[in-house]
């Protein structure tokens, strides 16, 4: 039987450049209020070679390291029912979209938003992308992006870490 969810809370600074956001958090992530909690979730390796910081750091500690380099965190679904963790077994019609473009108009920095997996991008096209692009916000970079999940394990973590580091030039400070 599917449950309603609600996810976790943004982990982003006044000076984000790049926002990843995922559909929402899986079962782990939630029962340890922490984003990509599940120990074979690839995104703190990738995000710590990107980055430049341990992730194996404690949590907090990950979380300052990524606000630190310009990225922060969130999902495009803020609720919604589902059975299990997968993204496939959220009930379509149930999902309630988090404030995204408020979040980006009170971002002034931000250039980037990263999309992490099919089901966060087929979200975001769906719910955020037509408001965004109405807006005056509709210069940023949306970037599909391969899953970090374990349950997309076609990619090596290599492999993840090429895909991922086109948010590089992004991440970097502007100073114009």
């Amino acid at each position: 039987m599917a449950a309603r969810l609600t996810g976790l809370p943004p982990r982003i600074a006044a000076d984000c450049r790049v926002l990843v956001l995922g559909s929402m958090p899986g079962d782990a992530s939630l029962q340890a209020a922490q984003y990509y909690a599940h120990p074979r979730n690839r995104f703190w390796p990738v995000m710590g070679a990107l980055c430049g910081f341990d992730a194996t750091l404690p949590y907090e500690r990950r979380l300052q390291a990524l606000n630190a380099a310009g990225v922060g965190v969130w999902d495009v679904i803020g609720q919604c029912e589902r059975a299990g963790s997968l993204d496939a077994a959220i009930v379509r019609g149930t999902e309630v979209v988090n404030p995204i473009v408020d979040l980006v108009h009170a971002s002034p920095a931000l250039r980037a938003i990263a999309l992490n997996g099919g089901k966060a991008a087929t979200a975001f096209r769906r719910h955020v992308q037509p408001l965004l692009a109405s807006s005056a916000r509709g210069d940023i970079a949306c970037l599909a992006l391969p899953s970090t999940s374990p349950a997309h394990a076609a990619m090596s973590l290599p492999q993840l870490q090429q895909a991922w580091s086109v948010l590089q030039p992004y991440r970097e400070a502007l100073n114009r």
